[in-house]
């Protein structure tokens, strides 16, 4: 438990939100700033009043108040206590809630080991790391044993890659204290790597609700499309393994190679901004690299995108527009392009 329900729910831009959560899944909302991510968050905390009905396991919580929903917050801006050390912070609403001391010892040493933080057990917030604070930050918010777990924007402050590290810690953590989580993220890609399903917002809207491979490969709108980039979706026709880690996938004439986990591949996405576009032929290794035609420009507010003709299938890559404005690009111009190995994605 619990299984979350949101039924008919407005408040602010938010147009009549109908969303489940499901029991222990991990659930990411994504979509531009201002689309009502964070007020959907408050709603199932009970922090902001709404129209429409929040259920937690069937049970209508609207007029229950936050501290009483049982429900674990963590802002964006962490909100440590800088007067009290890593203990003192996760045992705080414990404390609170009066639970007995032998229950909070073992409560925030569990917590801290399973976080990998009781080395720190008696450092204070300023002594932290960016990554370090995050996680006494969810230790204290899940301390006094709740099974709801809200957290909004939790990697916004770490670099790119303590923050895969850190959702990939997290989603080990959520699993194994069956804990039912909504995760406010504003990276997509970052949200495939946590979450069970993701759900886009646009203006108010919930656009589509799936798991994390459909929304990739089966966008459900073109506002969707649009939002995750207009991923070139590439069908496959033949796969050759190259060697361990390594696969050849084959699509009428254009052979692509990416890295291979052993697993079946019928399509792949590739992400415009992830297509390398150059007027000259670029030095290095042949890997990706294929030389084409473009044959349609289209501008955008700072970004242009340029379809291009490579083996007779068009691809949309994605490039800004002072490189656009140095390469002189056009309609029926040659140019070369790279597909960047590290950052396809497949389906089976």
């Amino acid at each position: 438990m619990p299984f979350i329900e949101l039924k008919n729910i407005q408040k602010y831009v938010l147009k009549d939100i109908n969303l489940a959560i499901y029991d222990r899944e991990i659930l990411a909302l994504v979509g531009p700033n201002g689309s009502g991510k964070t007020t959907i968050l408050n709603i199932i905390a009970g922090l902001t009043g709404y129209r429409g009905d929040v259920f937690f396991d069937g049970k209508n919580v609207n007029k229950i108040p936050a501290h009483k929903r049982g429900v674990g917050y963590l802002l964006q801006d962490l909100a440590l206590f800088p007067h009290l050390d890593v203990v003192s912070n996760i045992a705080y609403g414990l404390k609170i809630r009066h639970y007995p001391e032998m229950i909070i010892k073992n409560r925030v040493e569990e917590l801290m080991g399973a976080l990998h933080i009781t080395r720190l057990k008696g450092n204070y917030p300023q002594q932290l790391s960016g990554g370090e604070k995050q996680r006494v930050a969810i230790a204290r918010a899940i301390a006094p044993f709740q099974k709801v777990l809200l957290l909004d924007e939790p990697t916004s402050s770490l670099d790119a890659q303590t923050a895969k590290y850190f959702r990939i810690e997290l989603k080990t953590l959520l699993k194994r204290l069956e804990i039912t989580a909504i995760i406010v993220m504003h990276d997509l890609l970052g949200a495939e790597e946590i979450a069970d399903r993701i759900a886009i917002l646009h203006k108010g809207r919930i656009e589509q609700v799936s798991k994390p491979e459909d929304i990739l490969f089966h966008p459900g709108s073109d506002r969707v499309s649009e939002f995750i980039g207009m991923p070139n979706i590439i069908h496959c026709d033949r796969c050759r393994v190259l060697s361990t880690g390594l696969i050849e996938v084959t699509s009428g004439d254009l052979a692509i190679v990416l890295p291979y986990e052993g697993t079946k591949i019928s399509k792949i996405a590739i992400s415009p901004h992830d297509i390398y576009i150059s007027d000259t032929e670029p030095p290095g290794p042949a890997l990706n690299r294929f030389k084409g035609v473009v044959t349609e420009v289209i501008p955008l507010r700072s970004l242009v995108r340029v379809k291009v003709n490579v083996l007779g299938r068009e691809l949309l890559t994605e490039l800004s527009g002072e490189m656009f404005d140095e390469m002189n690009l056009s309609v029926g111009k040659e140019v070369f392009i790279i597909i960047k190995l590290r950052r396809l994605r497949y389906a089976e």
